[in-house]
């Protein structure tokens, strides 16, 4: 089998040979804190109309809250905001449902933000059911000013869980890849790619980032002591550790459900296959014993069985082994060349990435009960789909305009939202559990 192209990661990521030659390929320098623009694209099915009030006193927050809530749930694709504005309303107020109504609104949001003698922000907010007439509540943060994005997501979660009946995620972070000033960061963001910090700096690649399920610990590959080695990081303290750093590559790290052990890929006998090691660094069992190239893998949800990829067929494919331990069973047959599977949380979706004809790279969902399979995307060069911890979306890295961006697209490929810098080149997303440590 022919070792993938390196210049794309979709491509370099099937085989650790490929991994390898990712540390000598150019990336173009760029700043990897730039503020991300959001592009929307499409438009859903059915959007709900929600009324949105630009927040009392928000001229005097450093955060414009109302605007932030409202891009949340336009790139959710999911609603339609109407401006409130005009008319002034706060929490406190009671406004005419019967007038909203009558403009096309099925919910009204309104709120107001308060800077505390301390240095924190009282926010306070209110929501409305216009169509059924009722007081759905709403709740009142006091946070710390840096804190103040974080509780406008927050607001967004409660909205979007009030009228869908589905948990929101937009108070969630995503953690990304990039390269700037011949430096590589690792990148732990919110989910709309803003408020990014940089958990680590190295003049040596970083690549596959995966999140703990307690959001408080990425794992990724370093190459910082010249091969491949797979390094867990508190995110929060910066305090790091290697837990795979045997003879030969060490790669493509993947949490268990309950963050007890990792699934990685190991050349330490031979082969590229499969272990399963505790979270102290010790090899626990081997899981694969093929002659093939076994990498990338990913668990379901209850823990019972591990997707991954190999070639023992003659080209990458996507195959399934139990947890336990047994003969792995082949998932995709639709497509020559299918990698990077994401199985979603609540374990019925698979997303991954796959060659079609003409030799374009794009993002796939498979429906695990029937098999059914189709493209979400009509871009070329797609890679790493990770979906968000409410199964409803996905994130991804893609070329767009001669850049590397992020997108995140709904599960029926309608609503696309474009992360974009003016400098940036950003890489391997991953969204990260609903549990998160934060700032």
């Amino acid at each position: 089998m022919s070792i993938p192209d390196p210049c794309h990661a979709a491509r370099r990521a099937l085989l650790t040979s490929a991994a390898l030659t990712l540390a000598g390929s150019a990336w173009p320098v760029s700043s990897a804190l730039a503020q991300f623009r959001v592009e929307i694209s499409g438009v859903g099915a059915t959007q709900i109309p929600v009324a949105i009030a630009r927040f009392r006193d928000e001229g005097r927050s450093p955060v414009a809250l109302s605007s932030i809530v409202q891009a949340d749930l336009e790139r959710s694709g999911l609603f339609r905001v109407l401006d409130a504005s005009a008319d002034r309303l706060d929490e406190t107020s009671r406004p005419s449902l019967g007038d909203w109504k009558a403009k096309g609104a099925d919910a009204l949001l309104a709120g107001s933000v308060t800077a505390l003698a301390d240095g924190r922000f009282d926010v306070r907010y209110h929501v409305w059911d216009v169509v059924k007439g009722k007081d759905q509540g709403g709740l009142s943060l006091v946070v710390p000013a840096a804190d103040l994005r974080l509780a406008a997501h927050r607001i967004a979660d409660d909205i979007y869980e009030k009228l869908t009946g589905d948990r929101g995620a937009f108070a969630t972070r995503i953690a990304y890849v990039s390269k700037g000033g011949g430096k590589h960061h690792l990148i732990v963001a919110d989910a709309d790619g803003e408020g990014a910090q940089t958990p680590l700096t190295s003049p040596q690649p970083i690549i596959s980032p995966a999140w703990a399920p307690d959001g408080r610990q990425l794992a990724y590959v370093s190459f910082e002591s010249g091969k491949p080695v797979v390094v867990v990081q508190d995110v929060s303290t910066g305090r790091r550790r290697v837990v795979a750093g045997f003879k030969g590559s060490n790669s493509a790290p993947a949490w268990s459900p309950d963050g007890r052990q990792l699934v990685v890929t190991l050349s330490r006998e031979g082969g590229s296959q499969l272990y399963l090691i505790n979270t102290e660094g010790e090899v626990v069992r081997r899981l694969t014993q093929s002659s093939a190239i076994d990498t990338e893998a990913t668990w379901s949800p209850d823990g019972s069985s591990i997707y991954f990829v190999s070639d023992r067929g003659g080209a990458p494919q996507i195959y399934r082994i139990p947890a336990a331990g047994g003969a792995a069973q082949r998932v995709t047959f639709s497509g020559g060349y299918n990698i990077s599977p994401s199985i979603s949380p609540d374990g019925r979706w698979m997303a991954y990435v796959g060659q079609v004809d003409g030799g374009a790279y794009r993002v796939h969902l498979m429906d695990l009960g029937s098999g059914t399979t189709k493209a979400l995307t009509d871009t070329r060069d797609d890679e790493s789909p990770s979906f968000a911890p409410n199964s409803r979306q996905l994130i991804y890295a893609t070329r767009a305009q001669g850049r590397d961006v992020l997108m995140t697209t709904s599960l029926d490929g309608r609503i696309k939202a474009r992360l974009t810098t003016s400098v940036a080149d950003v890489r391997e997303p991953a969204w990260g559990p609903f549990t998160q440590a934060r700032r």
